[in-house]
């Protein structure tokens, strides 16, 4: 009897258990986490960098004592200021630069004597149009030139002209850590003619110029 108990006992916590089980909502399946995409690189704010590099171009002496063209080549180094501001993939930016130039070239003029052609500084204020692949950005740029165009003659003396011209390049910009950038570009120089020492003769400055450059943004 006492074995009969028991096991009725034992049937009916069995049965309580059961019952309390098929009580329980389903469990419900896991979902996968949620992929949050990282948010895309923004252009717009300040920046100053340092830029460096070369350049190769043409230069001639007209009128008195004239010449044949002649090459010119050098490098260059110098600091940048900008700021950008991008609508969409769309990056509209004004900047400035101003650097040092070895550029340099000389030839005989006059079929008699030695003429030389150097330019020290060379500065830049341009506008920048742009299109962004989130961290990447190609560009087009041009805007105004300011440079010293230095003539030497022998025998005749020598000239500093400081000249204003036109610029036009392009090139490509990219996020590389945090706010650090960096950037290749090409740009086409026109300084256009200096007067010389001697009367009825001018100098011609153009250059193409290829240098890289590091800037900070805030």
């Amino acid at each position: 009897m006492k074995r009969l108990l028991l096991a009725g006992a034992g049937l009916l916590a069995l049965g309580v258990v059961s019952a309390s089980a098929a009580d329980l909502p389903a469990r419900m399946p896991a979902k996968a986490p949620v992929y949050v995409p990282p948010m895309a690189y923004n252009w717009t704010g300040f920046y100053l960098g340092i830029n460096g590099g070369g350049g190769f171009g043409r230069s001639e002496f007209s009128g008195t004592l004239p010449s044949g063209g002649f090459d010119t080549s050098g490098g260059l180094v110098g600091g940048t200021i900008g700021y950008n501001w991008q609508t969409g993939p769309v990056v509209f930016g004004l900047e400035g630069d101003a650097d040092w130039s070895g550029l340099k070239g000389s030839t005989t003029c006059g079929l008699v004597t030695s003429c030389d052609v150097r330019n020290d500084f060379l500065a830049t204020i341009r506008g920048r149009l742009g299109y962004a692949f989130d961290r990447w950005m190609p560009y087009v740029t041009g805007g105004a030139a300011i440079g010293n165009v230095k003539t030497s003659i022998a025998g005749f003396g020598d000239t500093d002209k400081t000249r204003t011209g036109w610029t036009v390049g392009g090139g490509i910009e990219a996020s590389i850590a945090g706010p650090w950038t960096a950037k290749v570009e090409y740009l086409y120089v026109d300084l256009g003619d200096a007067d010389t020492a001697v009367a009825g003769t001018s100098a011609s400055f153009t250059s193409n110029i290829v240098r890289a450059g590091i800037n900070y943004k805030f």
